[in-house]
């Protein structure tokens, strides 16, 4: 799925999203990574919601978001909510869905000038 050209060279958008990959400005990304209008977080190898801890959620604390947004690969799938109390005890939204909707998602929040973060899951692919 092609997004929305970048209109601003300093915004960091989502332009395209496919099952096994993630491009954000001119760089492919086919691991899990977290970006914000100004960073990509590559060090962020989560690749499944099971692989989840609470240390994901406090590690997206130190971006200082107002709100999450967590793709969850393929299908949507709620993490528990032992794990997400680090946001939660910050007043900050966490929004679940998959990680197409998410991308989509984090162009218009990020367009609008929000200060969010999205952390992308990339499933691995049946052959590695």
């Amino acid at each position: 799925m092609k997004l929305h050209l970048n209109q601003d060279a300093e915004l960091l958008l989502i332009r395209a999203y496919t099952a096994d990959q993630i491009t954000v400005g001119n760089t492919h990304y086919r691991t899990s990574i977290m970006v914000t209008p100004t960073r990509v977080i590559t060090d962020w190898t989560q690749s499944t919601v099971a692989d989840l801890a609470e240390r994901d959620f406090r590690l997206m604390l130190e971006f200082g978001p107002e709100v999450v947004l967590l793709g969850t690969g393929h299908h949507m799938v709620f993490p528990p909510p032992s794990i997400t109390h680090p946001l939660v005890n910050q007043s900050i939204g966490l929004e679940v869905m998959d990680t197409a909707a998410a991308c989509r998602t984090y162009n218009i929040l990020a367009g609008e000038g929000r200060n969010v973060l999205a952390a992308l899951i990339i499933e691995p692919t049946p052959d590695g």
